[in-house]
């Protein structure tokens, strides 16, 4: 059975009201640009008027609500932000996207952004030589961008604030025009290397991490060597260089325990000191009796390894939503000076150090 409406003639007369409509631009598909025909301005002048940020003539501002209201306009996220030359898309720009530090970043970073209504393009430039160009493209399809450690050179970033891009550096020294915020490293490093010092009492250390791609690495690896030299406290010379991931801690710590047995191996971060952990027991090797090791960041899987990791827990998170809320605060205007953020950090000992069990927390 028809519903009693439809008939030959209603379908008539709302094909008649819907050409009608469609001839004077009405209905759910109007645009913004039909907005501003009608109103006779431009379509930045129609953004200022519906977002009320910039004082707009009393008579302009008129004429655009009336041709809003006629056409019955609502606008949409990309219509405002094509209105006022912005994508309504931020970049994050990582060395790498494997591994749980760079997803706990990435996930602080993301829940921001989504609650700012802001679309997130992420790149991963994996050492690639064609690093500087892909940043550089990605630039121009966003209206920001989060950098994390030293993903491409200083002359790159001065090229983007030269633009006029806002830029947030994560994990990085300051640049001249760029916000950073950064995890607390050396203080964290110099408690952790005492600890090993002067509660434990070792006198033999390698450090598992290349501190000539990392400034956070580079930080720790100094305060490190700061308090050996001050124990006076033999040391390496230099970091054992190494990718930043679980095999490589397991491939370089294998190495480096074939030719001598330092007494402990402090990683620059939990994956590095999780693969050396695997390759001291298929040396046979024990952790801790044999060979102390340590990590840095605090992932899951140095609370539940065995024998728990004692590292340093850092708000890998936080990081990244510090990042979106200040690259938010610049597209929305803030003109102050860059503001340079360092998180806290804490030691967390676990029995991978030597610690008894019931010291664990």
């Amino acid at each position: 059975m028809k519903a009693l409406t439809d008939t030959p003639g209603a379908r008539a007369g709302r094909d008649a009201v819907a050409q009608g409509a469609a001839a004077r631009g009405l209905g759910r598909d109007a645009t913004i640009y039909q907005v501003a025909d009608r109103a006779g301005v431009s379509i930045a002048t129609v953004s200022r008027v519906l977002r009320g940020t910039t004082p707009v003539a009393v008579e302009t501002r008129r004429r655009v609500l009336a041709a809003v209201d006629e056409l019955r306009f609502t606008p949409s996220r990309s219509a405002r932000s094509l209105a006022e030359g912005q994508h309504a898309a931020n970049g994050i720009v990582f060395p790498d996207l494997s591994g749980p530090y760079f997803a706990e970043v990435v996930l602080g970073y993301e829940e921001v952004a989504a609650e700012l209504g802001r679309s997130v393009l992420i790149l991963s430039t994996h050492g690639r030589q064609a690093a500087r160009q892909m940043v550089l493209d990605l630039a121009s399809r966003v209206d920001g961008l989060v950098i994390l450690g030293r993903t491409v050179g200083d002359e790159v970033l001065a090229d983007l604030t030269a633009r006029g891009l806002p830029l947030v550096l994560m994990a990085r020294d300051p640049v001249a025009g760029a916000d950073t915020v950064n995890a607390e490293n050396s203080e964290s490093a110099r408690v952790l290397t005492e600890h090993l010092v002067h509660d434990h009492g070792y006198r033999s250390f390698a450090f598992l991490g290349d501190a000539t791609t990392s400034t956070d690495t580079s930080q720790r690896w100094a305060a490190f060597r700061t308090v050996l030299r001050e124990a006076k406290v033999p040391g390496p010379r230099a970091p054992t260089p190494c990718a930043f991931d679980e095999e490589g801690g397991r491939i370089a710590a294998d190495r480096l325990l074939r030719r001598k047995r330092p007494r402990v191996l402090v990683c620059a971060n939990d994956e590095i000191a999780l693969g050396a952990v695997l390759a001291a027991e298929a040396l046979g090797l024990r952790v801790p009796d044999d060979l102390a090791v340590t990590g840095w960041d605090d992932v899951m899987a140095a609370r539940h390894s065995r024998p728990g990791l004692t590292t340093v827990r850092q708000p890998m998170r936080e990081l990244g939503a510090w990042a979106a809320r200040r690259l938010h605060e610049r597209l929305a205007g803030d003109a102050s000076e860059p503001r340079h953020e360092v998180l806290p950090t804490q030691l967390v000992q676990r029995a991978s150090c030597g610690c008894h069990q019931e010291e664990n927390r």
